[in-house]
């Protein structure tokens, strides 16, 4: 189970729960309040106030009627030719046939109308409730019959149970949501990282991830990074030490096999040109010292054969890099006189643990050569720093600058990309520097020529 599928159950185990617990106490509370509401008193006080207004207004209708017709009550008498001074009530009645009616009237039905039709004149009786308004009685009991019949239709705990459960699952819902976008947010960073690993265990050490996170994670994926690069690196230091320990071995045959072979010509063409150097013979004399003078040039080539293939005991110690850098540099200006040199030193002087001769050797090389690569007028700048626990030393030039094509095979020998030159140089230096502990590797030249870092340990 992947840490995103983790992350999603353990939320949704978490919150389903306490959510069920907390949506059921709710329910449990939401129907005791409906219980203890006032909707049951509110209906039977309705139907009790219902049936004592009929009471009321029929018994009161009744006595009026009675006190009307035994003369205890005198009449109000509208008569028809002031018909149109009339009430609203006395002309509403007088639009009917009836031959009475009994109306409430007064401010909110507090008094009772007998209203009577004598031929097309209307006499109303009138009897006072005492200040029951039986008309706002009626409209108050006319509300509460809705409200109740309103609770009733829609069944309003219901109701209120669905509105909560459907408000309690919206809302674990969209959170439910939120933690999956951000676990997948969250757990993309390690996907990434795993499958860099998975394709770094399967051999593909150019694997990188990219940071934009300084969480623990991001410290992660760095981590991997600078294992990934270390890796590399000494994968291909050991394929380079491997490939070297075969060039040795070659070169020392080689070396062997034709200087056994250059001793003995070399010998004898020198015994020629001394035999004749008398003789009128001058194609003779030639021929012989063209001959000595080649193989001389062969033994010098032998001599550096055999210089990459041994192994030279190594003597480490303490150096002061800025000291002998500036050494290495005077001890080249009379050569190159052309060649302006330059230097930035680390400010604190910076001793590296290295053997002395071999440093030496690296940096002679290195200068040597970005001196024959830069024009008339060319610069040269020597660098010392610390990186990363290590001292370095860098050599740039002004010069055209390495192709790409070449870049790979740089420190192979017998590459050579100067005349006269042997191949040889870069890769003494390198394995003098592997051999001290360090090692040497290509780097962008401030100068726009090209440019070589020498690690070493530092003291």
């Amino acid at each position: 189970m992947s840490v995103r599928t983790r992350l999603i159950v353990g939320f949704a185990i978490a919150t389903l729960a306490p959510a069920v617990i907390i949506v059921a106490i709710a329910i449990s509370v939401l129907q005791y309040s409906l219980s203890v509401a006032p909707l049951h008193e509110l209906d039977e006080l309705s139907k009790s106030m219902e049936k004592i207004g009929r009471e009321l207004y029929q018994r009161t209708g009744d006595t009026l009627k009675q006190d009307a017709a035994a003369g205890k009550i005198a009449p109000v008498q509208w008569k028809s030719a002031d018909r149109s001074h009339w009430p609203t009530d006395v002309q509403e009645f007088a639009d009917t046939s009836d031959p009475d009616r009994i109306a409430l009237a007064g401010n909110g039905g507090d008094r009772m109308d007998y209203l009577v039709r004598h031929a097309s004149d209307i006499w109303v009786y009138s009897a006072s409730l005492h200040g029951v308004e039986l008309s706002r009685i009626a409209e108050q009991y006319a509300r509460a019959r809705e409200r109740v019949e309103w609770a009733s239709v829609r069944n309003l705990g219901r109701a209120y149970v669905l509105i909560l459960v459907a408000l309690a699952a919206g809302i674990w819902v969209l959170a439910f949501t939120g933690v999956v976008l951000w676990s997948r947010r969250l757990t993309r960073p390690i996907r990434q990282l795993t499958k860099a690993l998975s394709e770094v265990g399967a051999g593909r050490l150019d694997q990188r991830v990219e940071v934009t996170r300084l969480d623990e994670i991001g410290i992660a994926m760095d981590t991997f990074n600078r294992m990934a690069d270390e890796l590399q690196h000494s994968r291909e230091r050991l394929v380079y030490i491997t490939r070297l320990e075969s060039w040795q071995a070659l070169a020392r045959k080689m070396a062997h096999e034709v200087k056994n072979s250059l001793t003995p010509i070399r010998l004898t063409m020198e015994e020629v040109a001394a035999r004749y150097s008398d003789s009128e013979n001058d194609f003779l004399q030639q021929a012989s010292q063209i001959v000595v003078d080649e193989v001389t040039a062969l033994e010098r080539r032998v001599r550096s054969f055999a210089d990459f293939s041994s192994e030279p005991p190594v003597r480490p110690k303490e150096l002061d890099i800025n000291s002998l850098l500036q050494e290495r540099i005077s001890f080249l200006k009379s050569s190159h006189p052309e060649i302006v040199y330059s230097t930035r030193l680390a400010e604190e002087a910076p001793f590296a643990v290295a053997d002395e001769d071999l440093v030496k050797g690296m940096l002679t090389n290195l200068l040597e050569n970005a001196a024959q690569a830069s024009p008339p007028g060319g610069v040269v700048l020597g660098v010392t720093s610390a990186v990363d626990g290590k001292i370095a030393i860098e050599v740039h030039d002004s010069g055209p600058g390495l192709p790409a094509r070449v870049r790979g095979t740089l420190f192979q020998p017998t590459i050579s990309f100067k005349p006269g030159g042997m191949g040889l140089g870069l890769s003494i230096a390198r394995r003098s520097a592997m051999m001290s502990g360090g090692d040497i590797e290509l780097v962008a030249s401030e100068l726009g020529g090209a440019g070589f870092r020498v690690l070493l340990p530092r003291a």
